[in-house]
């Protein structure tokens, strides 16, 4: 048994309650076939709606309700023993075997369904529009907003980015350097401390198996629309580089690759410009002039300088991306990914002539980008306040973008005014990403708020105090940055509600002045600290407790994992009108059809009568 499968077992911590910690979806495989040769077993769900075929004949997903566990049934009218056909088999009848759902069948199973037909969408791609037009739907919290996400898809009848997450800023990339507590730790500036990397708790390739038996599922691959998973902020450089090998590893099923310079920009190490091939030098000269940007040899020989060696550091693990999928993977649709240049996260804003020389090198290191993400100065969750600027500061950035065909990602694109979007979405011509990771966090927040169920509510109660009690921490903190961020958004939050923000004569002040105002996640305190809850030791507010990796944490995790059948219809129905929302404003779906899915949408009463839409 794997290390993270016994630690989970041991602890009671099954797939059920906390999914996609393992990289498996069966923890225990001796317990779980035993239930098929029990008669009078219980628990066992055959989705009838998930079978598919492939050369060996015709599968379908079963999972056992209590723990989660799930099996792979494979019935098979031409093998003569179809328990060969994945790891682990074992016959059932004659012509039927079933297979625990480790990661290594799932590896295998992606083969064996692409090699059938290339066109299947149960699996992410880079296929369709996917690689210029897409909304990034990513979560910093837990999964449950996924089959939402497949609502909206299937009604829509778009493909988007349905699954996204920094790693490993937000996942763990290794579940053995969890358990012998080798994870490093990621700076929070605005709360005065590190956090352990991974602080969703969820391992990468547990999110890349969960994604892709959540669309088995609901049905939705047999609306064969393709879907991409973003391995977002995959750190290039600095740090990184000992460990870029389990990065690779980890995101195999990725079809879409982020790549975050800044480990390796930060370190401000300028490269000798006479050592870089004549041939790069000039072809990438050339491709920057007739993309329209004047560069005088002075600023082209310091952006070339400053971007060299991260740039050659993105081709090195580039090559390692695709050698890993060649490696695993038969078919020319598993091997292919999409790529993303991420430059928003260095300091100010990003000029044309940067992305230029950026985009240029990608092409002639060959290694062209999908989607570049300059830096156009946003805040997660408020509106930009001038859309005039808005829109010259993309229309510099798209005029560049335009003449290499490249699309612009939007990030920290949460919560931005309908405005906002129509500006990405004109400007570009539908040519985008909006990157909304942080956004399905508060959406929760306002569904257990609005849910009549006494667990629901005990939860809200728990995770709003927690938030005040950061904020309180935060803004008597004798670190400058975390007490300068903490009174923001204590102010922001008073003020939108028409109270003073002179409440800082004591924290009991500050305390009973937020106190005065209705809980709600609206309030700028709770998104800014909602999502350091869902791995918080005991619910904690200590920054000890946070991102805590042991039993502590997941068992924290699992209490959203038991909110009510009321707070995830109600969660499901505000994911999917954002997403509506967001798919009219930036025109990536007709204002009619927006409409006609958003009134199909106020008609559910059920999450059931929801969910068995996707498959129609």
């Amino acid at each position: 048994m794997k290390p993270i499968n016994a630690f989970l077992l041991k602890n009671n911590l099954r797939i059920a309650q906390n999914p996609c910690v393992s990289p498996d979806f069966c923890l225990d495989w001796a317990a779980l076939q035993k239930a098929f040769f029990d008669a009078s077993a219980t628990g066992l769900k055959f989705y009838e709606k998930s079978r598919f075929e492939t050369a060996a004949g015709t599968w379908t997903l079963v999972e056992h309700t209590v723990t989660g566990d799930t099996a792979w049934r494979l019935e098979s009218t031409t093998l003569a023993d179809p328990s060969k056909v994945l790891a682990e088999g074992v016959l059932t009848k004659p012509n039927r075997a079933v297979f625990p759902a480790s990661w290594e069948n799932l590896l295998r199973l992606k083969n064996l369904i692409q090699e059938k037909d290339a066109a299947s969408t149960i699996f992410p791609t880079g296929t369709a529009k996917l690689g210029k037009s897409t909304l990034g739907v990513g979560a910093r919290f837990t999964t449950l907003h996924w089959p939402a996400v497949e609502w909206a898809m299937s009604a829509l009848e778009i493909g988007l980015t349905a699954n996204q997450n920094s790693i490993p800023r937000e996942l763990v990339y290794d579940v053995d350097a969890m358990l012998g507590n080798r994870l490093d730790t990621v700076p929070f500036p605005f709360i005065g401390t590190n956090v352990p990397e991974g602080h969703q708790g969820q391992s990468v390739e547990g999110m890349s198996h969960g994604c892709v038996l959540s669309k088995l599922k609901t049905g939705f691959h047999h609306r064969k629309i393709a879907w991409s998973f973003n391995a977002d902020h995959q750190p290039i450089g600095g740090k990184f580089d000992v460990r870029e090998d389990a990065l690779v590893k980890g995101c195999l099923l990725a079809s879409y690759i982020t790549f975050d310079l800044s480990p390796e920009l930060a370190l401000n190490q300028k490269a000798d410009v006479a050592a870089i091939p004549a041939e790069v030098v000039a072809q990438t000269r050339a491709r920057v002039a007739a993309a329209g940007v004047t560069l005088d040899d002075a600023a082209f020989t310091a952006l070339l300088a400053t971007v060299w060696t991260p740039m050659q550091k993105m081709k090195r693990r580039d090559e390692k991306y695709a050698a890993a999928r060649a490696a695993a993977f038969t078919t020319e649709v598993g091997r292919t990914y999409l790529r993303e240049l991420s430059i928003d996260e260095l300091p100010g804003l990003t000029t044309p002539e940067t992305t230029a020389i950026m985009l240029a090198l990608c092409e002639v290191l060959g290694m062209p980008v999908n989607f570049v993400a300059p830096a156009f100065g946003f805040q997660k969750n408020s509106p930009y306040p001038d859309n005039a600027a808005l829109k010259k500061l993309i229309e510099a950035q798209w005029n560049v973008c335009a003449k290499f065909g490249v699309s612009i990602g939007f990030h920290s694109g949460s919560g931005k005014s309908a405005e906002n979007y129509q500006v990405m979405g004109e400007v570009t011509g539908s040519a985008l990403e909006i990157k909304t990771s942080g956004r399905y966090t508060y959406e929760m927040g306002v569904a257990l708020s609005q849910s009549q169920n006494a667990a629901d509510a005990a939860l809200w109660k728990d995770w709003y105090q927690f938030t005040l009690d950061m904020a309180v921490a935060g803004a008597f903190s004798a670190d400058p940055t975390e007490q300068k961020m903490a009174r923001i958004f204590v102010n922001t939050s008073l003020e939108a509600c028409g109270k003073s923000v002179d409440v800082y004569a004591s924290p009991a002040a500050t305390r009973a002045a937020l106190e005065t105002l209705p809980a709600s996640a609206e309030h700028m305190v709770f998104f800014e600290y909602n999502f350091l809850y869902v791995l918080a030791a005991g619910g904690k507010p200590e920054k000890s407790a946070l991102g805590d990796h042991t039993p502590a944490g997941y068992q924290q995790r699992a209490r959203f994992y038991a909110v009510s059948p009321e707070a995830r219809l109600l969660f499901s129905k505000r994911i999917a009108a954002y997403l509506i929302f967001l798919a009219e404003n930036t025109g990536l779906a007709s204002k009619e059809r927006c409409a006609a899915t958003s009134k199909l949408l106020e008609g559910y009463a059920t999450l059931d009568a929801m969910l068995s839409d996707i498959s129609r």
